[in-house]
């Protein structure tokens, strides 16, 4: 259900970089094999790289930072200043 989400509104990526969750991976590889059996040429290309993941999660941690101590954003002026 998330995947599908995420592709409906962001479309299909070329890469996707993640830890090392069974889960996750479970269901792109099943996004894969729906591809092939669709006979769609491009795959996603699943990232499994500790190091790359590391990257993503420390260019969040200045906004983590930001939305940890008020819960989440309350107003959209809030969210639109980071």
């Amino acid at each position: 259900a998330f995947f599908k989400q995420t592709i409906n509104n962001n479309g299909f990526p070329d890469k996707v970089v993640m830890d090392k969750s069974g889960a996750n991976y479970a269901g792109l590889a099943n996004i894969n094999l729906l591809l092939i059996l669709a006979g769609v040429a491009t795959m996603i290309d699943i990232l499994q790289v500790k190091y790359l993941n590391n990257i993503i999660e420390q260019d969040h941690r200045f906004i983590k930072k930001i939305t940890k101590p008020m819960m989440g954003f309350k107003a959209f002026h809030s969210a639109q200043a980071t």
